[in-house]
């Protein structure tokens, strides 16, 4: 019988876009993802990373124990680490100063016949360390997937995961689905994914530049006669999986952020074999990409904070944006400009359903303190939990708060445009330190001023909600 360990519980959870830079509105790539936990609060940063050099350092796992010698010059970055560390950095999302986006990951599930053939390595690459020895050592999105490539080659990988890249010219989706067996496909550049959960990728054509493979996977899957459509190399078909729980779980979030993207295609949320590439109706911006990442079914009978439907619509499908969302990001890269100012950073804090999208440009020596840091419990220091606590005012009197708080959202990215569009004109001029120093005191101060927005939308809050009380009792003005 074939031994290894049982396949690692994941972190995390997700959902994914990808957009090509011939589909956006500005000719931007973008990568974009929410992250998922398995509880409702477990509390994030966002920071930067500084340039480091390295000199056959060893890196070790706290989660798993994995360990890799990093060697050379490592470029600053941006990150959004977990508050307590003590179980991985799980780092997540960022963008170096080449330039280069990544996202990681988006947890991913191969079958077990695959898994049986090439198992899970214990103390293998996992989530928790994926950015930490990626990012700051590339400098294009396909050097990322070959640099992920090599260690699962070296050392395996602990999970089913699925990473994105992105750089001012090609975005990527890299699937890692067995112990040292992967897939990558460049996105077309006219075209857009959503991913959720499932292997995504579908034929795999070996002799096209536009995809990356594991080096010998077409031997181990007719060596162990594992393609049910010889002829072709459906990975989804071979790889990944046809439950019950993806029709509930995943697909149902694909199906959304295609009707989003491509309404005019009819689909059924619960179709198995929903398509991997597509092409959108119109141009994709920022603002709707982060609308689906915000989403929870709205306008359909399965929203679970909406009145259509009945109760067993609303619990059908696992939503978008969750209680359990720790934060969502939009890794932009945006055309014609140098490296030092093309990236912008798009960062929303706890549910992204009621927590706004922050613009943060990505050629920053540090981000903001109330940004920056983050405590175990609930705190008025910290913007994630402000940020939480929005939420959960928003939700316990959805009825009455989703009002304001959207009007909040609104005003946000309204500002959110201003502010980069300003920021750019500003900074034009500059570069090397110079910028590196405008950039970081811009964004402190745009910061600054939506989280005064965000304490006095708080404060209207609590009064609204202290006024709507069921322990009142109405006779005159004075009792």
């Amino acid at each position: 019988m074939t031994g290894g360990p049982m396949p690692r519980s994941t972190h995390c959870a997700c959902t994914s876009i990808l957009v090509g830079k011939a589909a956006t509105l500005d000719g931007s790539t973008l990568i974009a993802r929410t992250e998922d936990n398995s509880c409702a609060c477990a509390p994030k940063r966002f920071t930067v990373v500084p340039d480091a050099a390295y000199d056959h350092e060893l890196f070790t796992s706290a989660n798993n124990g994995f360990a890799l010698e990093l060697h050379g010059p490592a470029l600053r970055y941006t990150s959004t680490p977990e508050a307590d560390s003590s179980e991985g950095l799980y780092e997540e999302a960022g963008i170096n100063a080449a330039g280069v986006a990544m996202s990681a990951t988006e947890s991913t599930y191969a079958n077990e016949r695959v898994l049986a053939l090439d198992p899970l390595v214990e103390d293998g690459l996992a989530e928790d360390a994926l950015l930490s020895v990626v990012l700051p050592f590339i400098t294009s999105a396909r050097d990322g997937v070959r640099r992920v490539g090599g260690i699962v080659a070296a050392h395996g990988s602990a999970e089913s995961n699925s990473i994105l890249f992105a750089d001012a010219d090609e975005v990527w989706y890299m699937e890692l689905a067995t112990g040292h067996h992967w897939v990558a496909q460049r996105i077309p550049d006219d075209a857009y994914a959503v991913c959720a959960n499932r292997i995504s990728i579908q034929e795999v054509d070996f002799g096209s530049n536009d995809f990356m493979a594991s080096e010998d996977i077409r031997a181990f899957v007719d060596d162990n006669r594992l393609n049910p459509r010889p002829g072709t190399f459906d990975f989804r078909r071979i790889f990944g999986t046809y439950t019950q729980q993806d029709a509930h779980y995943n697909t149902p979030r694909v199906w959304f952020g295609q009707r989003a993207f491509s309404p005019e295609v009819e689909q059924n949320p619960e179709d198995l074999d929903l398509p991997f590439i597509c092409r959108a109706n119109r141009l994709i911006g920022v603002d709707d990409v982060a609308s689906v990442l915000s989403s929870h079914f709205n306008g359909t009978p399965f929203d679970p904070l909406g009145s259509d439907g009945d109760e067993r619509s609303r619990g059908r499908y696992r939503a978008i944006s969750l209680s359990r969302t720790q934060e969502g990001h939009i890794l932009q890269i945006r055309p014609g400009m140098p490296a030092e100012r093309a990236g912008v950073h798009w960062v929303a804090l706890g549910t992204t359903a009621f927590s706004p999208f922050v613009p943060f440009f990505a050629n920053a020596s540090s981000a903001h303190p109330v940004w920056e840091h983050t405590g175990a419990r609930p705190e008025t220091t910290s913007a994630y939990w402000l940020l939480r606590t929005l939420g959960m005012l928003t939700e316990s009197r959805y009825a009455s708060a989703s009002k304001p708080v959207d009007d909040f959202l609104g005003a946000c990215r309204c500002k959110a445009h201003a502010f980069v569009a300003r920021t750019d004109a500003t900074c034009a001029p500059l570069a090397g330190e110079a910028l590196t120093e405008a950039l970081t005191r811009e964004n402190r101060a745009f910061m600054d001023e939506l989280l005064a927005d965000l304490r006095t939308l708080l404060q209207d809050l609590v009064m609204a909600a202290a006024e709507d009380s069921r322990l009142s009792f109405a006779m005159d003005e004075n009792l």
